[in-house]
């Protein structure tokens, strides 16, 4: 028989308030919570927190704090991943980023879901893994849903919502996030889109 952990990283409705679930989550909130009171000049200490907050990345990720997940040990990130101030990783199933990602302030990441009944709801959740490739750029405010791929080099508007998969290469932006167009040499020489 499954744990309710391993319910929870498989994607299956499992019990969220089950013993070994709020340990881990309290363990990554107490060092979110750490993170979130150290100074600028603390880099060290940033560094070892992250390294033991992350399921991998913490060695190169740029956080500026306040950051906020549930369980830290689902979030794997590539080198130099990039957050902003005051991003939010809902981590019930896994969030793999890539290389050189860049978050902008306020981003939301939820791997978390609820059921659309009423009675699971009480007593169950579940969650979708979230993937996003290298080279991604995802403006401030943005959310990022449970279940959503967004593929490399893809950049993402502020304020989207992005409820479906985006691909490699594109500009994505709105409520709910579309593709805008492609990306393409033309925009090596060009300004940068507003975060």
């Amino acid at each position: 028989m499954k744990t309710e952990k391993e319910k929870m990283l498989a994607g299956e409705l499992y019990d969220a308030l089950d013993s070994e679930l709020v340990v881990a989550r309290e363990r990554a909130r107490d060092r979110c919570w750490d993170l979130n009171a150290t100074r600028e000049r603390e880099q060290e200490v940033r560094r070892r927190i992250l390294q033991e907050l992350l399921g991998s990345g913490g060695d190169s990720v740029w956080m500026q704090p306040p950051f906020f997940c549930d369980y830290g040990s689902n979030i794997y990130l590539g080198e130099r991943v990039y957050f902003n101030f005051n991003c939010v990783i809902l981590d019930v199933c896994e969030v793999r980023v890539g290389d050189f990602c860049f978050f902008g302030p306020g981003v939301q990441i939820y791997a978390a879901t609820h059921p659309l009944n009423a009675q699971l709801r009480r007593t169950e959740e579940y969650g979708k893994p979230v993937t996003i490739g290298s080279d991604v750029w995802v403006g401030g405010g943005a959310i990022i849903c449970p279940g959503v791929t967004i593929g490399s080099k893809t950049v993402i508007g502020a304020g989207s919502v992005v409820t479906k998969n985006i691909p490699d290469g594109v500009v994505a932006a709105g409520n709910p996030c579309r593709i805008i167009r492609e990306i393409t040499e033309a925009d090596r020489d060009s300004k940068p889109l507003r975060q």
